[in-house]
């Protein structure tokens, strides 16, 4: 099967709450230079709040808003994703939560692929920032 068919989710808002098979970060052009997306178009985000592979987005009104970027499988790397910065880290409810860079990974659940609607906003208890192939927020 092919990286493509294993990363993709289902559509829509739903589908952000869908894991992949083997979840895929690819690097694309943004407003805010280069930056992560998941294979299906969805750009990614890290939590300030978040500790190294450890996620402090666990109440169930900051999931439903920022459903993590969840696999089955270790997560692959696309276009100008660097491969030894993918990870995961296993979530209270034991599903797999990829990680880059240390930092885990989530959708805004009101964002369609292509948006990035949500850089540097104070939601939730702290700044959520799109993340750059290096893994850092974006400026």
């Amino acid at each position: 099967m092919s990286d493509a068919a294993l990363a993709r989710r289902p559509a829509g808002e739903d589908g952000l709450r869908v894991p992949a098979r083997r979840a895929r970060v690819v690097a694309k052009k943004s407003a805010f230079g280069r930056v992560l997306f998941d294979a299906n178009g969805q750009v990614v985000y890290a939590f300030e709040n978040d500790r190294r592979n450890t996620s402090n987005c666990t109440s169930a009104e900051c999931v439903r808003a920022w459903p993590p970027v969840l696999t089955h499988e270790p997560p692959s790397a696309g276009s100008g994703v660097q491969s030894r910065l993918l990870g995961t880290v296993t979530r209270s409810d034991g599903r797999l939560q990829v990680t880059y860079n240390g930092r885990p990974l989530y959708f805004y659940e009101h964002e369609a692929p292509g948006e990035i609607r949500c850089h540097n906003v104070d939601l939730h208890g702290g700044l959520w920032w799109v993340v750059t192939p290096r893994g850092e927020p974006a400026a």
